[in-house]
């Protein structure tokens, strides 16, 4: 895990929760395994960026015969692929238990999102946060919403022309340099 300055590390078991959220589930049934990951990684760099978030998308090797890779997806969200052999719950333990060490800790939370209770238990007892993927789905939704509000345009006034929409102040300004302009 490289220096940050953000409010929070967030660690999620990519496999568990593709298989938590039925959104993602669904996709992965239609359409395969790589389009439920992208999914799930665009969904979670639009929440890291809007969290202020460093977060790390965790991924089994998935008996690939590969070594141990990262994709930078964006400023905010790292893929991790692990090792060939090595889970995704050993990948994030060694990572809380790095964590414990880091001067970091006194300034940035370590959460881990994964349902997998012998894992909730496992982070806990490094110092981690434990969040559960459904609780990460209920987050993720709720900052979208968050986000669609506060682009909700203004209330757009019915009036076909635009000084109709002016409160009557500015109505009877714009009126008076009318009749200047034509005296």
């Amino acid at each position: 895990m490289k220096r940050s300055t953000s409010q929070a590390i967030l660690l999620v078991d990519g496999y568990n929760v593709i298989g938590a959220w039925p959104e993602l589930t669904e996709l992965r049934d239609l359409q395969g395994l790589e389009f439920a990951r992208t999914s799930l990684a665009e969904t979670l760099a639009n929440y890291s960026a809007y969290s202020g978030f460093e977060t790390l998308l965790v991924f089994d090797a998935y008996g690939q015969p590969q070594a141990h890779r990262i994709e930078k997806y964006t400023q905010h969200l790292s893929i991790h692929f692990t090792s060939f052999g090595q889970t995704a719950d050993s990948y994030i333990e060694i990572s809380c238990a790095k964590f414990r060490n880091d001067l970091r800790k006194f300034e940035t939370r370590l959460i881990v999102a994964t349902s997998d209770r012998a894992q909730r238990l496992t982070v806990v007892g490094y110092g981690a946060e434990w969040m559960s993927a459904t609780q990460l789905n209920a987050d993720v939704n709720l900052s979208v919403q968050k986000v669609k509000h506060r682009q909700k345009p203004k209330k757009q006034s019915k009036q076909r022309f635009l000084a109709k929409s002016l409160n009557a102040e500015t109505q009877a300004k714009l009126a008076k340099l009318r009749s200047k302009l034509t005296d």
